[in-house]
């Protein structure tokens, strides 16, 4: 494209954004204020310091891992992420269950592709299916065998979802437990992030990174006055601390803008609700805060209507970053899955 053009569309957006960024904050509540400063000595850097290595996709995208507890642990729990997070959305979970579980449980987390400290995808495999194809690589190369509890947030638990559907033989045995935190099967079109991100502007932006992503990236500031702050606002529902807002904000700050928008075509179109099938007999947990405006409540209470052998946990007043906002609670209700897994898996074997 001539420079000239390119220019064209960097006006274009910058315009657009002058006259959309006010949409896109009404379409949610205003930004959660911060709150009380109660994290003033949290190590929000303890996970950068675990074991650390690479997987390689099928398409040669290189996935950045993290790795808690020993090899030779009777039972790993995969952590996957959500959209615009890290590996690092968990947390306050990798520091309370290492505590509780000791050298028991391994835990495994990994960014997504186009995420974190993972590499940059190409457009057309920004979806949740290749997603699915992604966990099963990392699976296949950190966890070769032993019983596996995978965890999911958000798209993590798309993720998961497709797993299920594309490799359901692993859900006869080797997955144990399965828990799907502020997620959905399908119907996001039409509830949620994506309802509130119907609008010319972001069609305006979706042409422009397939057209010449480049100079997106280049309007990388004005596109985050439209999007991030709807992401923002939708993150938690209470007033929490200044601290919890850098950690969540700075995984938002560092998401290209292109992965932004190559992600939001799958959120809107993606349909595992066949995998609930495979999930029917898994141990579950459904978890979500009842002021996420992402994933509203009523789609976590149909998710677990239609998982037989799953628990709903209902967060009051948490918002879509319920592992972070209301922490203690997302990690009991794991701890919980992973124990009812393993006395399942024993029942089983027995």
């Amino acid at each position: 494209m001539k420079t000239a053009g390119k220019m064209s569309i960097l006006g274009g957006l910058l315009s657009a954004v002058a006259l959309g960024s006010m949409a896109g904050v009404n379409a949610f509540k205003t930004a959660t204020r911060p709150g009380r400063e109660i994290y003033a000595d949290e190590d929000f850097d303890l996970m950068t310091r675990d074991r650390k290595s690479t997987v390689r996709t099928e398409d040669g995208v290189e996935l950045a891992v993290r790795e808690v507890g020993p090899d030779d642990a009777p039972l790993t729990v995969v952590f996957v992420h959500g959209y615009c997070l890290s590996a690092l959305s968990w947390h306050f979970q990798r520091r309370q269950l290492e505590e509780r579980w000791g050298n028991k449980v391994r835990m495994v987390f990994y960014d997504q592709r186009g995420h974190g400290d993972s590499g940059m995808p190409r457009s057309k495999s920004c979806t949740v299916s290749q997603l699915g194809r992604d966990l099963a690589t990392v699976v296949e190369a950190k966890v070769p065998k032993g019983p596996i509890v995978l965890v999911g947030h958000s798209m993590g638990g798309m993720t998961v979802l497709a797993l299920a559907g594309q490799r359901p033989e692993w859900f006869e045995g080797r997955v144990i437990g399965v828990g799907l935190v502020a997620t959905t099967a399908a119907g996001l079109a039409e509830t949620g992030l994506t309802r509130n991100l119907q609008n010319p502007i972001i069609d305006g932006f979706r042409l422009a990174v397939r057209t010449s992503p480049g100079v997106v990236q280049h309007a990388r500031g004005a596109a985050r006055v439209l999007i991030t702050p709807i992401l923002r606002a939708a993150s938690y529902g209470t007033d929490v601390s200044p601290r919890l807002h850098e950690l969540s904000d700075g995984m938002l700050d560092r998401t290209s803008v292109v992965t932004i928008v190559n992600f939001l075509r799958t959120l809107e179109l993606h349909d595992e609700s066949a995998s609930l099938e495979v999930l029917a007999h898994t141990p579950a947990v459904v978890i979500c805060g009842d002021q996420d405006m992402m994933i509203p409540f009523i789609s976590s209470k149909r998710l677990a209507a239609d998982l037989p052998e799953s628990e709903l946990v209902r967060v009051h007043g948490a918002g879509h970053l319920v592992q972070l906002e209301f922490p203690a609670i997302v990690t009991d209700a794991i701890d919980k899955l992973v124990q009812r897994a393993q006395v399942e898996e024993r029942s089983d074997v027995g």
